[in-house]
């Protein structure tokens, strides 16, 4: 592809869209794209409606079709860096990317390198004609795990819509606060913290507010924790984390969700100190499913629980036979 490649595409506004505007309509189902973006596109009559040029802040009523034709140029001049990144698989289509618990995904404020967008850049240089570098999805900087990085087009076009539709499939472990005694699902909608805006909660009968849903099972159950394995059919921000937080089951760790650590009673010193310094939310991206954009098998790929979190797990596996036999 070249940078004067005109590339067209078209969706449809959907009934639950009506009385949104227009960019924010467009940011949802060209998602690959930054907002800024395509506020520019409609303004200059590249994305129009129903064939017709309209304003950003215009709102829609659903049934509408929307058609974005532009030519596709490098969005930013982002710096390459020669960051290691742990690659599980690549082809000419895709990269997926095991990534750490200390690396955040993209430049954004206070963070303008050493990101993964940057150590991609640096060795895949042809993702810098692609939007967002090719990323598709997100991970939260002290997330860790699987993340697929398109490195075509096609790839980049396929992703977004498989992501949309719901049938990539991304399984994750945590382990969360509290005995759970089973596993369910939190079908519960999310937007930005009315309060705190570094924060998003649950929000029913908003507007501005997402579907969400989260399944979850247990995995193994510890004094006052649990090891859950969590399977998203949403993709929102920090959705794992809400969700948990708001069935009283935050995350283990979690900096912005957890709220002040409470001991068990009987808890040794050891594990006091081992939980402590465990300073990230406790969740990994295991597994990853999806089709392949160019031939549309299903590959799936799923990595280990990196040391900090199996050490974690092995500590409360050793308090918990300690307290079995205490009580004998």
């Amino acid at each position: 592809m070249t940078n004067q490649d005109q590339k067209q595409y078209i969706q449809r506004v959907e009934s639950h869209f009506s009385g949104y505007r227009l960019d924010q309509i467009a940011a949802e189902l060209f998602s690959e794209f930054s907002r800024a973006r395509l506020q520019q596109w409609i303004k200059s009559g590249q994305l129009v409606v129903d064939g017709d040029s309209r304003k950003p802040k215009d709102k829609l009523v659903g049934g509408e079709t929307l058609e974005l034709s532009v030519v596709l140029e490098p969005e930013e001049r982002w710096l390459a860096q020669d960051i290691a990144l742990e690659c599980v698989y690549s082809d000419e289509h895709i990269i997926i990317i095991n990534k750490s618990a200390d690396l955040v995904v993209h430049p954004g404020a206070g963070v303008p390198d050493g990101t993964l967008l940057n150590g991609l850049l640096h060795h895949y240089p042809e993702l810098a004609s692609l939007p967002r570098a090719g990323i598709v999805h997100r991970l939260d900087k002290q997330t860790s795990g699987l993340m697929v990085v398109a490195r075509s087009l096609l790839a980049h076009t396929s992703l977004v819509k498989q992501l949309q539709d719901r049938s990539l499939g991304r399984e994750y472990e945590a382990i969360v606060m509290g005995e759970l005694t089973g596993g369910g699902t939190v079908d519960k909608p999310i937007g930005r913290h009315p309060n705190n805006r570094i924060k998003m909660a649950v929000l029913e009968n908003n507007a501005s507010a997402k579907e969400a849903i989260t399944h979850y099972r247990l995995l193994s159950r510890f004094p006052r924790y649990t090891h859950v394995a969590c399977k998203l059919e949403t993709g929102r921000t920090h959705q794992i984390r809400v969700h948990m937080a708001h069935i009283k089951h935050p995350l283990m760790g979690d900096p912005v969700y957890l709220g002040r650590q409470r001991w068990l009673a009987g808890t040794s010193p050891q594990l006091k100190s081992v939980l402590a310094n465990f300073s990230r939310q406790a969740l990994h991206a295991k597994k990853l499913t999806l089709l392949h954009p160019a031939n549309q098998q299903v590959m799936s790929w799923e990595v280990a629980l990196p040391e900090d979190m199996q050490y974690l797990l092995d500590e409360l596996e050793r308090e918990k036979q300690n307290h079995s036999e205490a009580e004998r």
